[in-house]
């Protein structure tokens, strides 16, 4: 595997290194040495594949505070997305900034996305699957959103967006109270 450092500190992109042979290919998606010869920890105790049937589905942005907050190992296994993480981490060098990764089952790349940060994409094709690893499970009382218009991170998406997720509509910007939530939920955690 190749591992990169993305424009947001913590993410990172992993390419996989496929053997190729008359049957196919054969490549490692996961080894728990390799990853943490780059620093990159974590145990998957929750693994989620979603499906969407039509282009032009956004999914997210989603994040769960602590001490739930997860890292989330994505790739796409059909289709093609365009995936986004945004760091919402007020101590981080890169907070606020987001970053987009276009993910598909042709090029086989993975993205490391850090806790501390919101993630979602939007489908570039029909009938697209994502599967991604959690490293905590799923505890609704801790998710929160980011909306995929917020003023605050302008983010750039390659197409429209057709299907919203429900509850959209009642995400407020996120905003300086919200890093404040967050920055004293970390707090918490780390004590």
């Amino acid at each position: 595997m190749r591992f990169t450092p993305g424009p947001i500190e913590g993410l990172w992109i992993i390419e996989t290194e496929p053997v190729i042979d008359h049957r196919g290919y054969f490549a490692r998606a996961w080894c728990q040495d390799e990853f943490a010869e780059h620093g990159l920890k974590a145990s998957w105790p929750q693994q989620n594949l979603q499906h969407s049937p039509r282009a032009g589905t956004m999914r997210g942005l989603h994040y769960q505070v602590p001490p739930h907050a997860e890292i989330k190992l994505v790739r796409c296994t059909k289709g093609r997305v365009f995936d986004v993480t945004v760091d919402l981490r007020p101590d981080s060098a890169t907070y606020g900034k987001w970053a987009g990764n276009e993910l598909s089952d042709d090029s086989r790349i993975a993205v490391w996305v850090p806790h501390g940060c919101a993630h979602g994409y939007l489908t570039l094709a029909p009938e697209s699957d994502v599967f991604y690893l959690t490293s905590k499970e799923y505890v609704p009382e801790s998710v929160r959103g980011v909306r995929f218009d917020d003023p605050m991170f302008e983010i750039d998406w390659p197409r429209p967006i057709d299907l919203v997720p429900d509850g959209y509509d009642t995400w407020p910007d996120f905003s300086s109270e919200m890093a404040r939530e967050l920055a004293s939920l970390s707090a918490a955690e780390h004590m």
